[in-house]
Protein backbone atom coordinates (compact mmCIF):
# COMPACT_ATOMS: atom_id res chain seq x y z
CA UNK A 1 0.00 0.00 0.00
CA UNK A 2 1.10 3.41 -0.77
CA UNK A 3 1.88 6.29 1.12
CA UNK A 4 -1.18 8.70 1.98
CA UNK A 5 -0.25 11.89 0.04
CA UNK A 6 0.96 10.08 -3.07
CA UNK A 7 -1.76 9.06 -5.81
CA UNK A 8 -2.32 5.62 -6.31
CA UNK A 9 -3.59 5.58 -9.84
CA UNK A 10 -1.83 7.54 -12.55
CA UNK A 11 -3.92 11.20 -13.68
CA UNK A 12 -5.22 11.16 -9.96
CA UNK A 13 -3.05 14.01 -9.09
CA UNK A 14 -3.59 15.82 -12.10
CA UNK A 15 -7.18 15.60 -11.84
CA UNK A 16 -6.86 16.92 -8.48
CA UNK A 17 -4.52 19.58 -9.53
CA UNK A 18 -7.03 20.63 -12.12
CA UNK A 19 -9.89 20.82 -9.88
CA UNK A 20 -7.43 23.19 -7.34
CA UNK A 21 -7.11 25.68 -10.60
CA UNK A 22 -2.85 24.80 -10.60
CA UNK A 23 -1.23 24.06 -13.81
CA UNK A 24 0.32 20.66 -14.19
CA UNK A 25 4.20 21.10 -14.20
CA UNK A 26 5.43 18.81 -17.26
CA UNK A 27 8.14 16.49 -16.85
CA UNK A 28 10.58 18.12 -19.31
CA UNK A 29 10.05 21.17 -16.59
CA UNK A 30 10.76 19.20 -13.56
CA UNK A 31 13.49 17.35 -14.55
CA UNK A 32 11.69 14.17 -14.15
CA UNK A 33 11.89 12.69 -17.78
CA UNK A 34 10.48 9.13 -18.80
CA UNK A 35 12.51 6.71 -21.18
CA UNK A 36 16.03 7.06 -21.94
CA UNK A 37 17.38 10.80 -22.20
CA UNK A 38 19.32 10.96 -25.46
CA UNK A 39 23.66 11.39 -24.78
CA UNK A 40 24.69 12.44 -27.82
CA UNK A 41 23.45 15.37 -30.35
CA UNK A 42 23.38 12.16 -33.00
CA UNK A 43 20.96 10.77 -30.75
CA UNK A 44 19.04 13.87 -29.99
CA UNK A 45 18.58 14.96 -33.69
CA UNK A 46 17.15 11.21 -34.24
CA UNK A 47 14.15 11.50 -32.08
CA UNK A 48 11.11 12.15 -33.20
CA UNK A 49 10.70 15.74 -31.55
CA UNK A 50 14.31 17.35 -32.74
CA UNK A 51 12.53 15.85 -36.28
CA UNK A 52 9.86 18.26 -36.06
CA UNK A 53 7.15 14.90 -35.73
CA UNK A 54 4.55 14.81 -32.58
CA UNK A 55 6.29 12.33 -29.98
CA UNK A 56 3.71 10.27 -28.06
CA UNK A 57 3.27 10.67 -24.73
CA UNK A 58 4.81 7.79 -22.84
CA UNK A 59 1.54 7.39 -20.43
CA UNK A 60 -0.09 7.26 -23.10
CA UNK A 61 -2.57 10.05 -22.85
CA UNK A 62 -2.32 13.92 -24.19
CA UNK A 63 -0.82 16.27 -21.98
CA UNK A 64 -2.59 19.70 -20.61
CA UNK A 65 -2.52 22.71 -22.42
CA UNK A 66 -0.77 25.49 -21.60
CA UNK A 67 -3.82 27.45 -19.47
CA UNK A 68 -4.03 23.87 -17.78
CA UNK A 69 -6.93 22.75 -19.40
CA UNK A 70 -6.93 19.56 -20.19
CA UNK A 71 -7.32 18.57 -23.39
CA UNK A 72 -10.06 15.36 -23.37
CA UNK A 73 -12.48 17.86 -21.52
CA UNK A 74 -11.46 21.44 -23.06
CA UNK A 75 -10.04 20.54 -27.13
CA UNK A 76 -12.46 19.41 -29.50
CA UNK A 77 -10.37 18.02 -32.23
CA UNK A 78 -11.41 18.87 -36.15
CA UNK A 79 -13.77 21.18 -34.91
CA UNK A 80 -14.14 24.81 -35.62
CA UNK A 81 -16.31 27.57 -33.62
CA UNK A 82 -17.67 29.71 -36.41
CA UNK A 83 -18.96 32.18 -34.11
CA UNK A 84 -15.98 33.21 -31.77
CA UNK A 85 -14.44 36.44 -32.41
CA UNK A 86 -10.96 36.28 -34.16
CA UNK A 87 -8.03 35.79 -31.38
CA UNK A 88 -6.23 38.96 -30.64
CA UNK A 89 -2.59 38.98 -31.63
CA UNK A 90 -0.07 38.41 -28.22
CA UNK A 91 2.24 41.28 -27.66
CA UNK A 92 5.80 40.32 -27.59
CA UNK A 93 6.71 40.15 -23.30
CA UNK A 94 8.54 43.01 -22.10
CA UNK A 95 12.28 43.01 -22.63
CA UNK A 96 12.19 40.60 -25.03
CA UNK A 97 13.18 40.92 -28.80
CA UNK A 98 10.56 41.46 -31.97
CA UNK A 99 8.84 38.73 -33.16
CA UNK A 100 10.36 37.12 -35.89
CA UNK A 101 7.82 37.89 -39.42
CA UNK A 102 5.75 35.64 -40.64
CA UNK A 103 7.23 33.98 -44.08
CA UNK A 104 4.13 33.65 -45.43
CA UNK A 105 3.76 37.09 -47.74
CA UNK A 106 0.82 38.87 -47.23
CA UNK A 107 -2.56 38.07 -49.96
CA UNK A 108 -1.84 40.52 -52.86
CA UNK A 109 -4.28 43.37 -53.22
CA UNK A 110 -7.02 43.46 -56.14
CA UNK A 111 -6.65 45.61 -58.81
CA UNK A 112 -8.05 49.23 -58.41
CA UNK A 113 -11.11 49.87 -60.28
CA UNK A 114 -11.79 53.00 -62.94
CA UNK A 115 -14.80 52.78 -63.19
CA UNK A 116 -15.62 54.97 -60.55
CA UNK A 117 -17.47 58.26 -60.54
CA UNK A 118 -14.30 60.20 -59.36
CA UNK A 119 -12.09 58.51 -62.35
CA UNK A 120 -14.52 59.33 -64.59
CA UNK A 121 -14.68 63.03 -63.34
CA UNK A 122 -10.90 63.24 -63.63
CA UNK A 123 -10.69 62.26 -66.81
CA UNK A 124 -13.16 64.20 -67.94
CA UNK A 125 -11.59 67.62 -66.55
CA UNK A 126 -8.04 66.44 -67.91
CA UNK A 127 -10.33 66.39 -71.11
CA UNK A 128 -11.40 69.97 -71.16
CA UNK A 129 -7.79 71.25 -69.72
CA UNK A 130 -6.48 69.86 -73.38
CA UNK A 131 -9.13 71.17 -75.10
CA UNK A 132 -9.08 74.63 -73.86
CA UNK A 133 -5.34 74.87 -73.75
CA UNK A 134 -5.76 73.45 -77.74
CA UNK A 135 -8.14 76.11 -78.39
CA UNK A 136 -6.08 79.21 -76.63
CA UNK A 137 -3.24 78.49 -78.67
CA UNK A 138 -4.97 78.37 -81.69
CA UNK A 139 -6.78 81.49 -81.08
CA UNK A 140 -3.52 83.37 -80.26
CA UNK A 141 -1.98 81.79 -83.14
CA UNK A 142 -0.73 82.78 -86.78
CA UNK A 143 -3.25 80.38 -88.48
CA UNK A 144 -6.52 81.28 -86.81
CA UNK A 145 -5.34 84.92 -88.67
CA UNK A 146 -4.92 83.44 -92.02
CA UNK A 147 -6.54 82.82 -95.13
CA UNK A 148 -5.74 81.30 -97.57
CA UNK A 149 -7.73 80.99 -101.01
CA UNK A 150 -5.52 78.65 -104.20
CA UNK A 151 -6.52 79.07 -107.74
CA UNK A 152 -9.49 76.79 -108.79
CA UNK A 153 -7.72 76.89 -112.64
CA UNK A 154 -4.40 77.59 -114.44
CA UNK A 155 -3.40 81.10 -114.86
CA UNK A 156 -4.55 82.97 -118.23
CA UNK A 157 -2.52 82.49 -121.24
CA UNK A 158 -1.80 85.58 -122.71
CA UNK A 159 -0.39 86.70 -126.42
CA UNK A 160 2.71 89.12 -126.37
CA UNK A 161 1.55 92.38 -128.76
CA UNK A 162 4.04 92.67 -131.88
CA UNK A 163 3.46 96.09 -131.52
CA UNK A 164 2.46 99.56 -128.97
CA UNK A 165 -1.42 99.89 -129.38
CA UNK A 166 -2.30 103.42 -130.61
CA UNK A 167 -4.70 103.71 -127.56
CA UNK A 168 -5.18 102.83 -123.77
CA UNK A 169 -8.39 102.98 -121.71
CA UNK A 170 -8.88 101.82 -118.28
CA UNK A 171 -10.51 98.13 -117.88
CA UNK A 172 -10.18 97.42 -114.21
CA UNK A 173 -8.91 99.02 -110.77
CA UNK A 174 -7.54 97.87 -107.42
CA UNK A 175 -6.20 98.62 -104.23
CA UNK A 176 -2.85 98.10 -103.95
CA UNK A 177 -0.86 100.53 -101.16
CA UNK A 178 1.60 98.38 -100.50
CA UNK A 179 3.09 97.79 -104.15
CA UNK A 180 5.37 100.71 -105.67
CA UNK A 181 5.38 99.52 -108.84
CA UNK A 182 3.30 96.96 -110.66
CA UNK A 183 4.11 92.97 -109.99
CA UNK A 184 3.85 91.27 -112.71
CA UNK A 185 5.06 87.09 -112.72
CA UNK A 186 4.72 85.45 -115.91
CA UNK A 187 0.84 86.01 -117.32
CA UNK A 188 -0.67 87.34 -113.56
CA UNK A 189 -0.46 90.66 -111.78
CA UNK A 190 -0.52 90.72 -108.19
CA UNK A 191 -1.91 93.52 -105.92
CA UNK A 192 -1.27 93.90 -102.33
CA UNK A 193 -3.41 95.91 -99.65
CA UNK A 194 -4.54 95.47 -96.24
CA UNK A 195 -2.68 92.61 -95.55
CA UNK A 196 -3.76 91.00 -98.30
CA UNK A 197 -2.14 89.65 -101.24
CA UNK A 198 -4.03 89.18 -104.01
CA UNK A 199 -3.57 87.53 -107.72
CA UNK A 200 -5.02 88.82 -110.58
CA UNK A 201 -6.23 88.09 -114.28
CA UNK A 202 -4.74 90.86 -116.15
CA UNK A 203 -7.56 91.24 -118.65
CA UNK A 204 -10.56 91.56 -116.04
CA UNK A 205 -8.97 92.27 -112.83
CA UNK A 206 -10.56 88.91 -111.15
CA UNK A 207 -9.13 87.19 -108.50
CA UNK A 208 -7.39 84.11 -108.40
CA UNK A 209 -6.07 83.29 -105.82
CA UNK A 210 -5.53 85.27 -102.47
CA UNK A 211 -3.37 85.39 -99.04
CA UNK A 212 -4.88 87.43 -96.09
CA UNK A 213 -3.36 87.51 -92.84
CA UNK A 214 -4.11 90.09 -89.59
CA UNK A 215 -0.71 92.12 -90.14
CA UNK A 216 0.30 94.52 -92.14
CA UNK A 217 2.32 94.37 -95.15
CA UNK A 218 5.41 95.74 -95.61
CA UNK A 219 6.24 94.86 -99.08
CA UNK A 220 5.40 92.10 -102.10
CA UNK A 221 8.24 91.46 -104.67
CA UNK A 222 8.57 89.16 -107.25
CA UNK A 223 11.02 86.21 -107.19
CA UNK A 224 11.94 82.69 -108.45
CA UNK A 225 8.38 82.32 -110.71
CA UNK A 226 7.17 83.05 -106.55
CA UNK A 227 5.40 86.07 -105.10
CA UNK A 228 7.12 87.16 -101.19
CA UNK A 229 5.38 88.46 -99.03
CA UNK A 230 6.51 90.32 -96.27
CA UNK A 231 4.38 91.16 -92.89
CA UNK A 232 5.31 93.52 -90.36
CA UNK A 233 5.44 92.16 -87.02
CA UNK A 234 5.82 94.67 -83.44
CA UNK A 235 9.25 96.60 -84.66
CA UNK A 236 10.26 95.22 -87.96
CA UNK A 237 9.16 93.36 -91.17
CA UNK A 238 9.74 89.38 -89.95
CA UNK A 239 7.26 87.72 -90.99
CA UNK A 240 8.28 86.28 -94.90
CA UNK A 241 6.19 83.72 -97.18
CA UNK A 242 6.67 82.52 -100.08
CA UNK A 243 3.83 81.95 -102.86
CA UNK A 244 3.20 80.12 -105.53
CA UNK A 245 2.60 82.58 -108.40
CA UNK A 246 -0.04 80.38 -110.59
CA UNK A 247 -1.86 78.39 -107.76
CA UNK A 248 -1.36 80.70 -104.67
CA UNK A 249 0.25 77.34 -102.59
CA UNK A 250 2.02 78.74 -99.62
CA UNK A 251 5.81 77.41 -99.96
CA UNK A 252 8.55 78.76 -97.93
CA UNK A 253 8.58 81.21 -94.82
CA UNK A 254 11.06 82.08 -92.52
CA UNK A 255 11.39 85.05 -90.01
CA UNK A 256 13.90 87.62 -90.50
CA UNK A 257 15.35 91.25 -89.23
CA UNK A 258 13.82 93.36 -92.46
CA UNK A 259 13.47 97.13 -91.09
CA UNK A 260 10.19 99.06 -91.80
CA UNK A 261 10.45 100.30 -95.27
CA UNK A 262 12.44 97.75 -97.02
CA UNK A 263 12.33 96.53 -100.68
CA UNK A 264 13.11 92.99 -102.60
CA UNK A 265 15.99 93.25 -104.66
CA UNK A 266 16.33 89.73 -106.90
CA UNK A 267 19.22 89.43 -108.86
CA UNK A 268 17.80 85.52 -110.01
CA UNK A 269 19.35 83.47 -107.98
CA UNK A 270 19.25 85.57 -104.18
CA UNK A 271 16.95 88.32 -103.20
CA UNK A 272 18.62 91.01 -101.06
CA UNK A 273 16.07 93.06 -98.07
CA UNK A 274 17.32 96.53 -98.03
CA UNK A 275 17.72 98.68 -94.67
CA UNK A 276 18.69 101.46 -93.14
CA UNK A 277 21.05 99.87 -90.54
CA UNK A 278 21.04 95.68 -91.97
CA UNK A 279 20.59 93.97 -94.72
CA UNK A 280 19.49 90.70 -95.75
CA UNK A 281 19.96 88.25 -98.49
CA UNK A 282 18.22 85.35 -98.95
CA UNK A 283 18.54 82.03 -101.24
CA UNK A 284 15.59 80.49 -102.65
CA UNK A 285 14.56 78.53 -99.62
CA UNK A 286 14.47 81.68 -97.85
CA UNK A 287 17.74 80.55 -95.57
CA UNK A 288 19.74 83.55 -94.66
CA UNK A 289 22.50 83.52 -96.99
CA UNK A 290 24.22 87.02 -95.66
CA UNK A 291 23.59 89.76 -92.83
CA UNK A 292 24.87 92.95 -92.97
CA UNK A 293 25.22 95.79 -90.68
CA UNK A 294 24.06 96.46 -87.33
CA UNK A 295 22.94 92.78 -86.42
CA UNK A 296 20.33 92.52 -83.34
CA UNK A 297 21.62 89.54 -81.52
CA UNK A 298 25.05 89.27 -81.69
CA UNK A 299 26.25 85.38 -81.22
CA UNK A 300 29.50 86.45 -82.03
CA UNK A 301 30.66 90.09 -82.12
CA UNK A 302 33.56 91.06 -84.15
CA UNK A 303 32.37 89.88 -87.55
CA UNK A 304 30.90 92.44 -88.88
CA UNK A 305 33.62 95.07 -91.14
CA UNK A 306 32.21 98.10 -89.46
CA UNK A 307 30.18 99.67 -86.83
CA UNK A 308 28.25 102.73 -86.35
CA UNK A 309 27.42 103.01 -90.30
CA UNK A 310 24.08 103.32 -91.91
CA UNK A 311 23.34 102.81 -95.45
CA UNK A 312 22.09 104.98 -98.24
CA UNK A 313 21.28 102.89 -101.09
CA UNK A 314 22.06 98.91 -102.76
CA UNK A 315 22.04 97.61 -105.75
CA UNK A 316 22.61 94.08 -106.92
CA UNK A 317 23.04 91.52 -109.50
CA UNK A 318 24.10 88.35 -109.78
CA UNK A 319 26.91 87.14 -106.85
CA UNK A 320 27.62 91.09 -106.09
CA UNK A 321 25.83 93.65 -103.57
CA UNK A 322 26.38 97.33 -103.75
CA UNK A 323 25.89 99.68 -100.70
CA UNK A 324 26.81 102.72 -99.96
CA UNK A 325 27.56 102.72 -96.66
CA UNK A 326 27.39 106.20 -94.04
CA UNK A 327 30.25 105.93 -91.30
CA UNK A 328 30.84 109.52 -89.95
CA UNK A 329 33.36 108.30 -87.41
CA UNK A 330 35.22 106.89 -90.01
CA UNK A 331 34.86 108.35 -93.39
CA UNK A 332 35.23 111.95 -94.14
CA UNK A 333 33.10 110.81 -97.18
CA UNK A 334 30.67 108.18 -98.43
CA UNK A 335 32.18 104.30 -99.03
CA UNK A 336 30.96 102.06 -101.72
CA UNK A 337 31.48 98.71 -100.84
CA UNK A 338 30.66 95.78 -103.18
CA UNK A 339 30.18 92.37 -101.11
CA UNK A 340 29.09 88.18 -101.79
CA UNK A 341 25.79 87.25 -101.47
CA UNK A 342 26.95 83.90 -100.39
CA UNK A 343 29.94 84.20 -97.78
CA UNK A 344 31.23 80.66 -96.09
CA UNK A 345 29.31 81.82 -92.61
CA UNK A 346 26.12 84.56 -93.40
CA UNK A 347 27.43 86.43 -89.96
CA UNK A 348 30.87 86.80 -91.11
CA UNK A 349 30.21 89.08 -94.88
CA UNK A 350 33.19 89.05 -97.24
CA UNK A 351 33.98 92.68 -98.73
CA UNK A 352 34.80 92.21 -102.64
CA UNK A 353 36.15 95.89 -102.37
CA UNK A 354 35.29 99.27 -100.68
CA UNK A 355 36.27 102.40 -101.35
CA UNK A 356 35.50 105.63 -100.47
CA UNK A 357 33.15 108.24 -102.94
CA UNK A 358 34.60 111.83 -103.21
CA UNK A 359 31.56 113.29 -101.43
CA UNK A 360 28.56 112.41 -99.48
CA UNK A 361 24.97 112.06 -100.69
CA UNK A 362 25.49 109.47 -103.44
CA UNK A 363 23.90 106.77 -104.04
CA UNK A 364 24.48 103.42 -106.17
CA UNK A 365 22.59 103.43 -109.36
CA UNK A 366 23.60 100.03 -110.84
CA UNK A 367 26.19 97.20 -110.15
CA UNK A 368 27.75 94.83 -112.91
CA UNK A 369 29.80 91.59 -112.91
CA UNK A 370 32.81 94.22 -112.98
CA UNK A 371 31.57 97.59 -112.63
CA UNK A 372 29.48 99.59 -110.43
CA UNK A 373 27.75 103.07 -110.69
CA UNK A 374 27.14 105.75 -108.63
CA UNK A 375 25.94 109.35 -108.35
CA UNK A 376 27.57 112.12 -106.24
CA UNK A 377 26.40 115.32 -105.98
CA UNK A 378 27.59 119.14 -106.26
CA UNK A 379 27.93 118.78 -109.05
CA UNK A 380 26.14 116.17 -110.08
CA UNK A 381 27.97 113.41 -111.59
CA UNK A 382 28.22 109.71 -112.56
CA UNK A 383 30.94 107.87 -111.01
CA UNK A 384 32.08 104.21 -112.34
CA UNK A 385 34.61 102.01 -110.00
CA UNK A 386 35.75 98.50 -110.45
CA UNK A 387 34.01 95.48 -108.52
CA UNK A 388 37.46 93.70 -107.60
CA UNK A 389 38.82 96.80 -105.98
CA UNK A 390 37.64 99.68 -106.20
CA UNK A 391 39.11 101.84 -108.31
CA UNK A 392 37.52 104.82 -110.32
CA UNK A 393 37.83 104.41 -114.29
CA UNK A 394 35.39 107.19 -115.35
CA UNK A 395 33.29 109.66 -114.40
CA UNK A 396 30.63 111.61 -116.54
CA UNK A 397 28.72 115.09 -115.74
CA UNK A 398 24.55 114.90 -115.07
CA UNK A 399 21.76 117.13 -115.40
CA UNK A 400 19.56 116.29 -113.01
CA UNK A 401 16.93 117.98 -111.14
CA UNK A 402 17.12 120.39 -108.32
CA UNK A 403 15.75 117.88 -105.56
CA UNK A 404 16.69 114.65 -107.75
CA UNK A 405 19.71 114.00 -105.19
CA UNK A 406 17.79 114.80 -101.87
CA UNK A 407 17.80 112.32 -99.13
CA UNK A 408 18.33 109.08 -99.57
CA UNK A 409 15.86 106.99 -102.14
CA UNK A 410 12.50 105.43 -101.19
CA UNK A 411 13.56 102.11 -99.80
CA UNK A 412 17.16 102.58 -100.17
CA UNK A 413 16.45 101.66 -103.68
CA UNK A 414 16.81 103.51 -107.11
CA UNK A 415 14.37 102.98 -109.64
CA UNK A 416 16.49 101.31 -112.63
CA UNK A 417 14.34 99.36 -115.43
CA UNK A 418 16.46 96.77 -117.19
CA UNK A 419 16.70 96.57 -120.92
CA UNK A 420 18.62 94.92 -123.88
CA UNK A 421 21.93 96.43 -122.86
CA UNK A 422 20.57 99.66 -121.17
CA UNK A 423 19.43 100.35 -118.02
CA UNK A 424 16.68 103.00 -117.57
CA UNK A 425 17.35 105.01 -114.28
CA UNK A 426 14.45 107.39 -113.04
CA UNK A 427 16.29 109.81 -111.40
CA UNK A 428 12.95 111.98 -110.00
CA UNK A 429 12.49 114.53 -112.91
CA UNK A 430 13.75 112.53 -115.98
CA UNK A 431 15.09 109.30 -116.94
CA UNK A 432 18.54 108.34 -117.86
CA UNK A 433 19.89 105.70 -120.01
CA UNK A 434 22.67 104.16 -119.24
CA UNK A 435 25.10 101.42 -121.32
CA UNK A 436 25.25 98.34 -118.94
CA UNK A 437 28.86 97.65 -120.99
CA UNK A 438 30.51 100.42 -119.62
CA UNK A 439 27.66 102.57 -117.50
CA UNK A 440 28.38 105.53 -119.88
CA UNK A 441 24.99 107.94 -119.96
CA UNK A 442 23.87 107.53 -123.54
CA UNK A 443 20.52 109.81 -123.55
CA UNK A 444 18.03 111.50 -121.44
CA UNK A 445 14.16 112.26 -121.49
CA UNK A 446 13.25 114.67 -119.14
CA UNK A 447 9.66 115.35 -117.54
CA UNK A 448 8.80 111.66 -116.53
CA UNK A 449 6.92 110.71 -113.78
CA UNK A 450 8.41 107.12 -113.34
CA UNK A 451 11.08 104.33 -113.92
CA UNK A 452 9.22 102.82 -117.68
CA UNK A 453 8.62 99.65 -118.82
CA UNK A 454 9.29 97.42 -122.38
CA UNK A 455 6.23 96.66 -124.21
CA UNK A 456 7.04 95.23 -128.03
CA UNK A 457 10.61 96.55 -128.27
CA UNK A 458 9.96 99.74 -127.26
CA UNK A 459 10.66 101.64 -123.89
CA UNK A 460 7.20 103.29 -122.34
CA UNK A 461 7.48 106.36 -120.02
CA UNK A 462 4.88 108.05 -117.89
CA UNK A 463 4.63 111.19 -118.76
CA UNK A 464 1.70 114.15 -117.22
CA UNK A 465 0.30 113.45 -120.67
CA UNK A 466 0.31 109.65 -120.57
CA UNK A 467 3.02 107.26 -122.20
CA UNK A 468 5.43 108.23 -124.33
CA UNK A 469 6.82 105.79 -126.99
CA UNK A 470 10.83 106.28 -126.60
CA UNK A 471 12.96 104.24 -129.21
CA UNK A 472 15.47 102.12 -126.74
CA UNK A 473 18.19 102.83 -129.17
CA UNK A 474 18.35 107.02 -129.23
CA UNK A 475 16.12 107.75 -126.88
CA UNK A 476 13.72 109.75 -129.38
CA UNK A 477 9.89 110.05 -128.77
CA UNK A 478 8.05 107.86 -131.45
CA UNK A 479 4.61 109.13 -130.09
CA UNK A 480 2.35 109.52 -126.68
CA UNK A 481 -0.40 107.78 -125.71
CA UNK A 482 -2.81 109.47 -124.13
CA UNK A 483 -3.96 108.88 -120.55
CA UNK A 484 -7.03 109.99 -118.45
CA UNK A 485 -5.66 109.68 -115.29
CA UNK A 486 -8.93 111.51 -113.83
CA UNK A 487 -6.97 114.35 -111.57
CA UNK A 488 -4.30 112.30 -110.29
CA UNK A 489 -0.88 114.01 -110.92
CA UNK A 490 1.85 112.14 -108.76
CA UNK A 491 4.40 109.42 -109.70
CA UNK A 492 3.34 106.63 -111.82
CA UNK A 493 5.31 103.12 -112.27
CA UNK A 494 4.56 101.27 -115.35
CA UNK A 495 4.34 97.42 -116.12
CA UNK A 496 2.98 94.97 -119.07
CA UNK A 497 1.23 91.94 -118.54
CA UNK A 498 0.68 90.82 -122.17
CA UNK A 499 -1.13 93.69 -123.83
CA UNK A 500 -2.19 95.09 -120.73
CA UNK A 501 -0.15 98.22 -119.62
CA UNK A 502 -0.17 98.50 -115.55
CA UNK A 503 0.11 101.93 -113.74
CA UNK A 504 1.11 102.21 -109.92
CA UNK A 505 -0.74 105.50 -109.26
CA UNK A 506 0.08 106.45 -105.37
CA UNK A 507 -2.37 103.16 -103.82
CA UNK A 508 -3.67 102.25 -106.54
CA UNK A 509 -3.03 99.95 -109.71
CA UNK A 510 -4.85 100.71 -112.82
CA UNK A 511 -5.17 98.30 -115.41
CA UNK A 512 -4.98 99.69 -119.35
CA UNK A 513 -6.15 98.37 -122.44
CA UNK A 514 -6.60 99.08 -125.73
CA UNK A 515 -9.34 96.41 -126.27
CA UNK A 516 -8.53 95.85 -129.97
CA UNK A 517 -8.48 91.38 -129.81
Amino acid sequence: MGRPDQPDQPGQADQQRHEAGTPAQSPEASGEVDGPTPDSPAEAAASPAAAGEPEPDSAGEPEPGADGAHPDHDVVIGAEDVLAAPAAPVPPAAGSADPTPSSTPPPAALPRSWRRPADYAAVAVILVAVLVAGLTVWWFSDARATTLVTASGPAPTLAQPGEVPEALHEVWRAASATTTAPVVISSTVVTADSGQVADRDPLTGQVRWSYTRDLELCTVAPAWGRVLAVYRKETNCSEVTALDAGTGQRGAQRNGNAELGTRLLSDGVHVTATGRELAEVWRSDLVKSLEYGRVPAIVNPGKQPRTGCVFGSFAVTSGRVAVVERCPDQDPSDRLSVLKPNPEESDKPEVISTTLLPTKGGRVIAVSNTLVASVVPNPARLVVTEVENGNQVAEYPLDLGADDLTGDPAGWTVPVTAGAGTAYWFTGSRTVALSLEDFRPLWTVENTLGPGTLLAGRLLLPVAEGVRVIDQATGATERTIAVDRQGYQGQVALGVAGPVVLEQRGGTLVALDSGAR
